[in-house]
Formats: structure tokens, sequence, C-alpha cells
């Protein structure tokens, strides 16, 4: 009987035995998961964030830029990031987000105690155990590991960061910190990127099926990307399963979840790279004014601001309506008149050059060979330039721009050499359009597309400005000697003799046409303007001499520095910015007084705290009586000169305004005033159109990047049939947005106005002492 009770003991004894081993391993599992936590919050596995870190996370927040009516125009960034507050998220997202990463979020801590058994019994076949927490601590702070050891000790750092987070946020931070953080492709870092760019609109507009979507993103941004069309129906798949997700934890009922599953996947997919979007060529010429700003304003440290992650807000002039209608305006006119322009060059031996011969062609060429990225990249690396010149005479494939291909690119076959002459073949366009009384410029359009035109023909290019010069050398000779539009000078041949003002011969212009019926007879000062009457113009500025002329381009804002003091800049010779010609213009409309234009309003850093604040710059430059009467001449143009076809149907050649003439007639009410000066530069090289209403003056100029490419005749290379389209297109546009108020009245007249404008009442001078009489002799 002994014996057996012994052997009754027996088991018992290795029972206790394994109940003691079971805890003993189990505590020193405990333990080892201590220390080990404690290692990884030591560093032992790696660098720890600080708590400072913590506070603040190091992230890449892009530069944004802004219009006047609050519209984002674009970002500068190394990573597309423009933080959004929770309150800004709406509710169907954090709901799809938690339903789908992290069902228990609200009921842990940071680790998922229930999750991570789960992954670590079935190796992670029923879904992983990382929380949102943790996937933002891995976002922060943890590099891409180089093997699974590596990987094992990251995620020992990413429980010991994500219950830090927990400790240091709430759940509404840590959800707005990771939707801030995640990177959804395609340049768009941060969920305020994501539904601008995958949706067209702002994260808190998003639907609840496009909510979804981008929920579906986070579980690989790639395999469920709904922009890849090879990868379309796994994201339409995901989404759904997100949705399913949402009515498991009772964020839907199963109708409305059956209702959205139903929905088609739609996309408003409109991406924000730096050469997309709106005022491409404005926001190019921002970033070089910022460059100049954080050079001259450093940060309270002494460290310069960087615009591509400090998250600076940018608030500019620019009306996104009104640079909408702008951008159309030149698309459309510009397109159709390239079809013209090529018809016409058709049969040109040396298309798309005109004037010039074989070797003058091959001297633009190889001038645009050497100033080609192409050459210079080939030249750093050491090749010879004969290899280099041999280069470019081997076909390739390219993508270039194509009027008519969707996105305006199309792929094709052709050499370096061809492609220039391709791209040389384009007409290009300038448009700005700026507040004579505050200088705000409200539209800015530097070219027909920014990612294959990257010259902006706004404030870099400078051209001749043909007759839209007249109007400074009227405004000196009215100021000087208080004419009247109604005074009339002869039309007959002029000529200034050599010697005078340093000329080496005699200067003779001719009139338009050089017929003898432009030489005959006597014109109004109103007139002469309207037509562009040469000799007129010259007699203008031999009365009050260039050197006066060219003070007043200087007091305009207009560089001066290269124009020569001699009485043939009254014909338009000088190159100028369309920049430098709208902001004089706009004096004349702001009665005399010079307003610098005004780019960017204000400036703020990522808190919101005011970096810059732009204060207005303003000097009187003409009386209000010269300014007035300066705007009744322009006047003039838009009544029965050539800018006359913006008031109605005048077409003389139907074929010709059909070709060419876009969007015509406009047909504006007699009785708005509208004051305006087209021109024309030799061989039709540069058409222009200024045009000005009260609160209002726009220019355009349209030509080709070389100038000896233009149009055979001035039919189509004149300013009224090559710019005043895009002028009279964008005025319909924005005279019919009531929002933007633009004025049909008229233009403010001064109350001791003594210069008579109304020709019907004009007898002219009463003052025997006066210098200048009804008929002026010059």
């Amino acid at each position: 009987m002994a014996t057996s009770k012994k052997k009754k003991a027996a088991p018992k004894k290795s029972k206790i035995s394994y109940i003691i081993g079971f805890w003993s391993i189990f505590g020193i599992g405990i333990l080892l998961v201590i220390i080990l936590f404690l290692m990884a919050g030591w560093g032992a596995f790696g660098k720890m964030p600080t708590f400072e870190e913590l506070e603040n996370p190091e992230t890449n927040l892009a530069t944004e830029v802004f219009s006047s009516d609050g519209k984002t125009l674009g970002k500068y960034y190394n990573e597309n990031r423009t933080p959004v507050k929770y309150d800004d998220l709406p509710e169907n997202l954090v709901k799809a987000l938690v339903a789908t990463e992290d069902e228990r979020y609200y009921h842990h801590s940071g680790i998922d105690a229930r999750g991570t058994l789960r992954a670590v019994a079935y190796l992670g076949s029923r879904g992983g155990a990382s929380t949102i927490t943790q996937q933002l601590s891995k976002l922060l702070f943890s590099d891409t590991p180089n093997n699974k050891v590596e990987r094992v000790f990251q995620k020992i750092k990413e429980w010991v960061i994500a219950t830090r987070l927990e400790r240091q946020y709430t759940k509404q931070e840590i959800i707005t910190m990771y939707l801030n953080k995640y990177d959804f492709l395609y340049q768009a870092v941060g969920i305020r990127s994501a539904s601008r760019i995958y949706f067209g609109k702002e994260a808190k507009e998003l639907k609840t099926e496009e909510a979804a979507v981008l929920v579906a993103m986070l579980k690989n941004p790639i395999l469920y990307n709904p922009a890849k069309e090879e990868f379309r129906d796994n994201a339409l798949r995901r989404r759904n399963q997100v949705l399913k997700q949402m009515e498991k934890n009772g964020y839907l009922t199963p109708s409305e979840k059956d209702s959205l599953q139903s929905l088609p996947l739609k996309l408003n997919f409109s991406p924000e790279g730096h050469d997309e979007g709106m005022a491409t060529y404005f926001r190019a010429y921002v970033q070089r004014f910022l460059s100049e700003w954080i050079d001259e304003n450093p940060k309270p440290d002494g460290s310069e601001y960087n615009i591509y992650r400090d998250g600076l807000k940018i608030y500019t002039s620019i009306d996104s309506k009104m640079q909408e209608y702008a951008e159309e305006a030149v698309d459309r006119h510009i397109s159709h008149l390239q079809k013209e322009f090529t018809r016409q060059n058709k049969n040109n031996p040396t298309a798309p050059f005109r004037d010039v011969d074989e070797s003058e062609v091959q001297q633009i060429v190889n001038s645009s060979i050497k100033r080609s990225v192409r050459w210079k990249e080939m030249k750093d690396k050491g090749i010879s330039e004969d290899e280099i010149l041999a280069s470019f005479d081997k076909e390739r494939e390219m993508r270039v721009f194509d009027w008519t291909s969707p996105n305006h690119t199309k792929d094709t076959i052709m050499t370096p050499r061809d492609s220039i002459f391709y791209y040389k073949s384009f007409l290009q366009a300038g448009m700005m359009s700026m507040t004579p009384q505050t200088g705000e410029v409200k539209a800015w359009v530097g070219g027909t597309d920014f990612k294959h035109f990257k010259y902006d023909h706004v404030k870099q290019g400078k051209r001749q400005v043909g007759s839209t010069f007249k109007p400074f050398v009227y405004a000196t000779a009215i100021d000087q000697l208080k004419l009247s539009p109604c005074d009339t000078l002869p039309k007959n041949r002029f000529t200034i003799e050599e010697g005078k003002y340093g000329l080496l011969k005699d200067w003779s212009p001719q009139n338009a046409g050089n017929d003898a019926d432009s030489y005959v007879g006597m014109i109004s000062l109103k007139d002469a303007l309207a037509n562009s009457v040469n000799t007129v113009t010259a007699r203008l500025i031999d009365k009050t001499g260039p050197r006066p002329v060219i003070d007043l381009l200087d007091k305009l804002g207009i560089d001066t520095e290269n124009i020569p003091e001699v009485p043939s800049i009254a014909l338009g010779t000088p190159d100028l910015s369309l920049f430098e010609m709208v902001s004089a213009y706009s004096t004349f409309a702001n009665e005399g007084v010079y307003v610098k234009p005004v780019i960017v309003n204000r400036i703020e850093d990522k808190n919101g705290t005011v970096l810059f604040q732009n204060v207005p710059q303003t000097r009187d430059v003409l009386s209000k009586e010269a300014a007035y009467v300066t705007v009744n001449l322009l006047e003039g143009v838009t009544q029965s000169g050539s800018g006359v076809r913006l008031r109605g149907n005048y077409a003389t050649n139907l074929d010709h305004y059909k070709r060419a003439v876009t969007g015509y007639p406009y047909n504006f009410d007699t009785s708005i005033p509208i004051a305006g000066k087209t021109g024309t530069t030799q061989n039709q090289s540069d058409g222009w159109f200024m045009g000005m209403v009260p609160n209002l003056v726009t220019g355009v100029w349209v030509g080709a990047e070389d100038r000896s490419v233009h149009f055979p005749t001035i039919t189509y290379g004149q300013g009224a049939t090559m710019a005043l389209p895009i002028w009279g297109m964008y005025m319909k546009d924005v005279y019919a947005d009531d929002a933007l108020n633009i004025s049909k009245g008229e233009f403010p007249k001064p109350e001791d106005l003594t210069i008579e404008v109304n020709c019907n009442n004009y007898v002219g001078s009463n003052d025997p002492d006066s210098d200048v009489p009804d008929e002026l002799d010059f």
C-alpha cells in the first residue's frame, strides 16, 4: 500500500513543477518585454525622439499660395503637405479610418493587446496588430528596416513611441497627425492634398464614398490607387470593404452601405505639381519674389525661412475667377490663331521663320541648341561639341506640346534639332490685369503652357511696343501744352532734320499705308491717336522733346536705362515688358497717380503670425486733368479707331475673321466707357492691345519666341487681330460675373477740368496769347 501511495504523489509534484515553470517563463517573458521596452526607451535599438520632438514632430510643410478670394493657387514643397485641424476633418472620414484601421482605437493606449495576440497566434493571417498610433509612430520616426531582425527592433520602438504619443496627445490629435502625414502618392502628402488632388475639393467636403476611397489607400497607396488604371478595380473593392467595416461598426446602416457600394468610383484627378494648376507663371514669379524676401528677412534666430518646408502662407493679389477667365481667353484664342498661322506657313520655305535667309536660320537654331538643357548637360559631362551637335540629329522618343492632344501633350519621334523648329513655330501670349487704384494684379498669364514654355511674357519678356507707346507722347504734350483732343494737326509728311536730338540723318516717319491720302488734310488729336497717324505723333514729340517723354516713363515705373533719347521712340521702338505697360497705363486710369503693382499682400508663418504686410507705394505723376484727357483720347480708339470692333459687328472680311479672330463679335455696349490702344510692330512680330475701364487695366501681347517668326501680312499680324480678341473675351466674362464688380461707369472727371474734351462744343482757343491754337502749327 505504501508503494502505491508514493506512485500517486508523483503526478502532484510534477503538476506543481509545471505550474511553477509556466509562471516562471511567463514572468521572465514579461520581464523581458519590460527590459526590451526600457532598452528601446533608452535608445539601445536606435535614437528615440525626445519630449520636444514628440511635442513638435519634424515634418515638411508646403508653402501655400492663396488668391485674394481665398482659393489655393498652388504650393512650393519638397512634400506637398498642408496640415488641417481635426475640426476640418469630416466625421465620415474619421469613422471610416477607425472602422477599417483600428476598431478599438478609443479603448487602448497605443497598443491593442487583443490585436497583438491575434496577430501572433495566426502569424498575421487574420490582420495585423498596428494601431493608428503605431502607424503614426512609424511615419514620424522610423526608418525603413534592412532585414527582419531590424524590423523586430523597429516594432518595439514603435510600441514605445506609440505609448508616449498616447500620453502626449489626445485621440483626436493623433488621428489628425496621422492623416496629415500619410503619403497618398502623386505628390499628395496629407489628407488635404489628397482630397484636392483626387477629388478636387477640401477634406471637409468629402462624401462618405470618397472618404472611403482615401482610407482604402492607407493599406497600400499603390495597390489601391484609384488614379492608376491597372489598380482601379482594386481601389473599388477596397473602398467597398471600408464601407462594409463602417456598417459592421455601426457607422452605416445596411441600406446605406449597399447604396454606397453600388456607386461607381468617380475622381476629379487634379495633380498639383509645380507645372500644373492655375497661375503657373504667376507662381513662378512669386517664388522668385519669396527668394529675394527671404534673403532680406531672416528668422528671429538668424536662420533663413525655407519655402519648401516651413509651411508659409502667401496671400496674393490674384483673383481666382479673373485668372480662370484670363487663362481660358488665352487658350481659346491662341489655339485658334495657331491653326491659321500653321496654315500660312505651309508654303513658307524657311518656316517658321520669315524675312531671313538660310544662314540666318542656322544661326538662330545653333544659338537655341547652345542654350538648351541638353547641350548644357552634355557639356557638363565633358562630351565634345562635335558629339553634342551630332546627337541633335539623332531621332529619339519625346513628349512634345500639341494644342489638339489631351493635356496638350503628345508622344512622337523626332530629332532634337527638329524639335527646335517645332517649338519655334508656336505663337505665345502674355496677359496681365490690374486694379489701378490699389495696384493689385488680378490676373497673370505668362504664356500658353508652363510645362513646355517656361519663359514668362509678362515680366521676363520685353518686346517692341509699337503704337501702344504713343499715349505716353500724347500725355507729355497734354501736360506741357494743355492740348485738347479736339485740336487738329496736319497729316502731311514731317521731317526732323539731321543734328536735332543728336540724329545722324533726317527722320521722316511714314503713315500706315503710305499712300497719298494718308498725308492729306487735318486731323484731330483724338482721331490721330485712334488711327495711329505717325506723322502727328512725330510732330508732338518734336514739340515736347524726347527727354520729357522718357522722364514721364521713369515716373510711370518703366526702366528707361536702355531707351535712347531720340524722337523715333514715339513710334514704339523701345522694348518694354507687359508688366511695365500695364502699370504705366494704370496711372492714366488712376487720375495721374502711379501705384506700384502689388503681387503679395501678406505672408504668414505656419502659426498665422504675419511676417510681411504690403504697404502701397504711390506717387503723383500727372495732373488729374492731363490723365483724364489722355484717357479721353484712348476712348476714341474704341469709338472710331483700331479698337472699334469691340463695339459691334464691323467685319468687312468674314473669311479673315473666321480664321483668326476668336469670340467675335464682342458687342460691348457703346455706353460702356472703354479706353484702349492697339499696337503692331515692324513685320508684324508683335501684336498688342492695352484696354482700360475705370477699375481694371488689362494688357495683352501676342507673338512668337523669335521676332523672325510672324504672319506675312498685317491683316493677320496686327494687334487688333492677334491681341484684342483675348481682351474682348476676357472682359465679356468678367463683366458677366457680378461678384467681380467691374465698372461700367464713366472714368472719373476732374471737377476743375479746363481742357475741352467734347469736340461738338469745341471752338478752339479764345486766348490771344495762347501758343496752342485750334490748328496747331508744329
